[in-house]
């Protein structure tokens, strides 16, 4: 089987637009979650981490020549760009392939487009996005698109993984993002899922989400030349479905631990071996409760579990790059990130919810994932010093 090597990426978040800015930050423990209050988007002030009134400056700065594409496209292209530049994948190789991963894309163009404008029927679909992103840096392989809630971005990576095992590629460019928009805002008001304060994973007084803009590039190559140290791999990684709502999360957890056990088994790694699990934590009740005894189920109650969300808010179709970035991040350095806003143990199993940095030698980490619709996700990454 081929290995799949991570040869480099990039965060762009509100805390910073690189990896290396953003894991400084989340190290300081910075979140990136601010109080705001703009009737564009909310009638009613809330919680989240977005990016700052001079975002569109800075992107038409750092693309020249991308004005036609949208704040979505800009985005992913600025990360994108960045993650380029720090290895030797040529996007005009006939043997390197893009993978754009978001829930949303240039939804929130509804909202600033007038109605009845033919454009929005080309702007809105995220293969055109995909396109025009495609485009602008000269990729000859048509792009992929992955789109499956909140596991998007893990989804992505798992995607690229197996086209480079597969023979088909030799190089995959792994995208993801998503903005903040009222409606996507409105939809989680809707469920009462948005929390009236900076969201707490994990933790006994968690009263539900904080929501997050992120871009994150991941990218991925079956040649073990010229790879960083130490080296990541991507061991494997799974993908399933609980169906058990359209919303809300299996009740048992059994489902993610099948996915995690079987991705184990795939890769002969005991559940014993494994040095850290980044949770996907979103903070509200059902998730977290949900993730607890999938983990409990799966042997890991003594494996250090982080979530991110406290930081990043939940950056929705990035998020899975975005923690498996800093997933990756930690695994070079040797620590593991306090679960910010997490006092106070409050979920039903005894799982190890890291509250303070943590160093400890980290060769095998789990990162998992689980949206609506019941979709669950796990990648199991590795490190060879």
């Amino acid at each position: 089987m081929t290995d799949v090597f991570v040869v480099s990426d990039n965060i762009l978040s509100p805390l910073g637009w690189t990896t290396d800015e953003n894991f400084t930050r989340l190290k300081d423990s910075v979140s990136g979650i601010r109080w705001h209050d703009d009737a564009a988007l909310s009638p009613e002030p809330f919680y989240a981490a977005l990016f700052n009134a001079a975002l569109d400056r800075e992107l038409e700065e750092k693309l020249p020549g991308a004005g036609d594409l949208t704040r979505f496209e800009q985005l992913l292209a600025v990360s994108i760009r960045q993650a380029l530049e720090g290895c030797s994948v040529d996007p005009a190789d006939p043997e390197t392939i893009l993978v754009i991963s978001s829930t949303k894309g240039n939804i929130p163009l509804l909202e600033t487009t007038e109605r009845g404008n033919p454009e929005i029927k080309d702007r809105i679909p995220l293969f055109g996005s995909a396109q025009r992103v495609a485009g602008y840096f000269g990729f000859i392989n048509r792009p992929l698109v992955v789109s499956n809630a909140c596991i998007s971005g893990s989804l992505g990576i798992i995607t690229g993984m197996r086209l480079i095992r597969s023979g088909r590629y030799k190089h995959a460019v792994v995208a993801g993002a998503d903005l903040i928009s009222k409606f996507v805002l409105s939809g989680f008001q809707s469920f009462q899922a948005v929390s009236p304060e900076p969201c707490k994973p994990f933790d006994k007084n968690r009263t539900g989400i904080s929501l997050g803009e992120a871009a994150a590039t991941m990218i991925l190559s079956g040649k073990n030349e010229e790879l960083p140290y130490p080296v990541i791999k991507v061991m494997d990684g799974l993908t399933g479905n609980d169906a058990n709502h359209i919303s809300g999360p299996s009740r048992t957890g059994s489902e993610l631990s099948y996915i995690i056990g079987k991705l184990l088994q795939n890769v002969s790694v005991e559940a014993s071996a494994i040095d850290f699990i980044s949770a996907h934590g979103t903070a509200t009740a059902y998730n977290d409760e949900m993730e607890a005894k999938a983990i409990d189920l799966a042997g890991m109650d003594a494996v250090p579990v982080n979530s991110l969300k406290g930081y990043y808010g939940h950056t929705l179709g990035a998020a899975g790059l975005v923690e498996s970035i800093i997933t990756i991040a930690s695994m070079k350095e040797g620590i593991v990130l306090p679960t910010l806003g997490f006092r106070e143990h409050g979920v039903s199993k005894p799982i190890h919810v890291n509250s303070s940095l943590l160093h400890k030698d980290l060769r095998y980490c789990l990162k998992t994932a689980s949206g609506f619709g019941g979709c669950n996700a796990a990648v199991l990454f590795s490190k060879t010093t």
